[in-house]
């Protein structure tokens, strides 16, 4: 009896969509593997960011982070369904500046709200996006693809995946260098980037990790990164900004987040082991080598950071006048 009673105490109960569910606490958490979600097919620079993580972070968790790849809609299939699901620690999400900031905006009805409907467990880090091109286009520079865009209006197209910070990023950059693009939509970026290696696409914004081996081989040609900085990892490559198109700026920014009403103890303890596994030199290490940046802190910090990038990407995407149905 004693023993029941300990079990029984060692349980909350909360209500998801009408239905008790009874979680662990924080004493008995994590009691089975926890099931990171990423909302996007395997293959990108997505999936291979979270794989790095669920790695690190199986180490002290003492149970396994197994990830998920659920794609749909530029990730709002897997966001939506996922800020119904019980919050109880054991799904949680690989949120980015696209799920949580471009697409309540983009999509009319996104069936989401990233601040009511999920709580922040902590940032992981930014990546820098590069543009790409198939060296079957004749241009080596950005004021190559501007001028040969002018001069040809809608004969250069573009990889893209709705939604996403690299569909956005291209109506910017196009919008900011006045010049007409035709969009190629995918469900993922593992058949984009396919087909962009492939020479059926010709241009797309990307993460610098799944393409920077066929930038070195020559498979495509990097011709500017869209952060302010340059990337260590290409130093060679010029900015946007530095390329004709001043003020230009679009950095990924990633993260870690739950249902809303999962109970506080259980975040700080996924944050805690995500500030561990950020810590980790090894993982550092491979970051730097892919051009990201580490952003260790707590779960607040990255709500503020959710904040930030919904307030500077959902004014763009109204003043674009970018809508995915």
């Amino acid at each position: 009896m004693a023993k029941m009673a300990g079990l029984v105490a060692a349980l909350v109960c909360v209500t998801v969509s009408g239905t008790t569910v009874p979680i662990a606490s924080a004493q008995t958490y994590p009691a089975r593997p926890v099931t990171l979600v990423v909302p996007f097919p395997a293959g990108g620079g997505n999936d291979a960011l979270a794989r790095l993580i669920a790695e690190r972070m199986s180490r002290t968790l003492g149970q396994q982070v197994v990830v998920e790849n659920r794609g749909g809609a530029g990730g709002t299939v897997a966001t939506r369904a996922l800020a119904k699901s019980p919050p109880d620690g054991y799904t949680i999400l690989l949120a980015y500046t696209g799920t949580f900031a471009i697409n309540p905006t983009l999509y009319p009805n996104a069936g989401y709200d990233p601040r009511k409907d999920f709580v922040a467990i902590g940032a992981i880090g930014t990546l820098t996006s590069v543009m790409v091109t198939h060296p079957s286009l004749p241009v080596r520079s950005t004021a190559d693809l501007i001028a040969y865009a002018k001069a040809n209006p809608g004969k250069v197209n573009y990889a893209f995946v709705p939604g996403t910070v690299g569909h956005i990023s291209t109506e910017m950059f196009a919008s900011s260098a006045s010049i007409t693009l035709t969009k190629i939509p995918y469900k993922g970026n593992g058949d984009a980037i396919a087909n962009l290696i492939g020479g059926h696409v010709q241009m797309m914004f990307l993460s610098i990790l799944p393409v920077i081996g066929q930038i070195q081989s020559g498979k495509l040609n990097a011709l500017a990164v869209a952060s302010p900085a340059r990337s260590a990892l290409i130093p060679d490559v010029p900015t946007i900004a530095e390329s004709g198109v001043p003020g230009f700026s679009a950095v990924i920014s990633y993260g870690l987040a739950a249902p809303a009403g999962t109970p506080p103890t259980i975040v700080a303890r996924l944050n805690k082991d995500l500030q561990i596994a950020l810590a980790d030199p090894g993982l550092r290490k491979r970051l730097d080598a892919e051009g990201g940046e580490v952003l260790p802190g707590t779960a607040a910090d990255y709500a503020d950071l959710i904040d930030r990038e919904e307030n500077k990407w959902g004014p763009l995407v109204r003043g674009l006048n970018l809508r995915v149905d």
